[in-house]
C-alpha cells in the first residue's frame, strides 16, 4: 500500500501561488483560508528560497494527540483527515501542528471559531467518495479519480511532490545527485573554479 506524502524542492520552488490557486480553485475553499501557502526565507537576503506549506500528513500527527473529541484518523494511504461533524472548534490542533495546516474560518465580528478546515491531500473526507456533502465538506477527492493533489499537478517547477512516498524520495535523491551538493555547483565557484582547480601560477609564468 502506497503511502502518501507531499515534498517541496526548495531550489525549485518560484513562489508564483499556483499551487495554493489551484487548491482553492479545486475545493473552493472559503474565503479566508488558505490549506496551503508558499512561506519565504530568509526573504530579500542571500540565500532566500521559498517552500509550498500545507498539511504534511504526520506519520505521529500532533493534531490527532490533541483533538479532545478525537475527529482525526488516518486512511490506508496514511493521509491524515478530520471530521467537521465531529470539530467543535476547540482550536487544540492548531496550536499543535508545526505547520500551521489546521485554518479556522472567522465567523461573525468577534472571530468566533467555526469548524475546522485544513489540507485534505485531496482525499475528501468520510462521506461517501464524491458525494456532493464530501464536496461540500471537503471538496474534490481527487485520490477516489485516480488522480494526484491538484496542487502538485499544477506546480510549474514541479518543486511541489505530492504521491507515492518511496516514489518522491527517489525523484528528489536523483534531483540531489544531479545538482551535487546543492549551492556549490553555481556561482563563484562555478564560473571560476573551485581554489583546488585552479592553475598553481597564472598565465605567463610569475608568481
Amino acid at each position: 500500500m502506497a503511502r502518501m506524502k507531499f515534498l517541496c524542492d526548495a531550489e525549485r520552488c518560484i513562489e508564483c501561488n499556483g499551487c495554493v490557486t489551484a487548491c482553492k480553485n479545486e475545493h473552493e475553499v472559503p474565503w479566508g483560508v488558505n490549506r496551503r501557502r508558499v512561506v519565504t526565507l530568509n526573504d530579500g537576503v542571500p540565500g532566500e528560497k521559498s517552500i509550498s506549506v500545507a498539511c504534511m500528513h504526520c506519520s505521529d500527527a500532533p493534531c490527532m494527540a490533541v483533538c479532545p473529541v478525537d475527529c482525526f484518523y488516518k486512511t490506508s494511504e496514511g493521509v491524515v483527515l478530520h471530521d467537521k461533524d465531529l470539530c467543535i472548534g476547540c482550536g487544540y490542533c492548531f496550536y499543535a501542528c508545526p505547520f500551521g495546516a489546521p485554518q479556522f474560518p472567522q465567523d461573525g465580528a468577534f472571530g468566533l471559531r467555526g469548524k475546522m478546515d485544513k489540507c485534505t491531500f485531496c482525499a475528501g473526507g468520510p462521506e461517501l467518495d464524491n458525494s456532493a456533502a464530501e464536496f461540500k465538506k471537503y471538496g474534490r477527492n481527487r485520490l477516489a479519480e485516480g488522480k494526484l493533489p491538484a496542487c502538485a499537478e499544477m506546480c510549474s517547477t514541479k518543486a511541489l511532490l505530492g504521491g507515492d512516498a518511496d516514489v518522491i524520495a527517489d525523484i528528489y535523491r536523483n534531483r540531489v545527485l544531479k545538482r551535487g551538493k546543492g549551492s556549490e555547483i553555481w556561482g563563484w565557484g562555478t564560473a571560476y573554479g573551485k581554489p583546488d582547480e585552479r592553475p598553481a601560477t597564472p598565465p605567463g609564468g610569475k608568481s
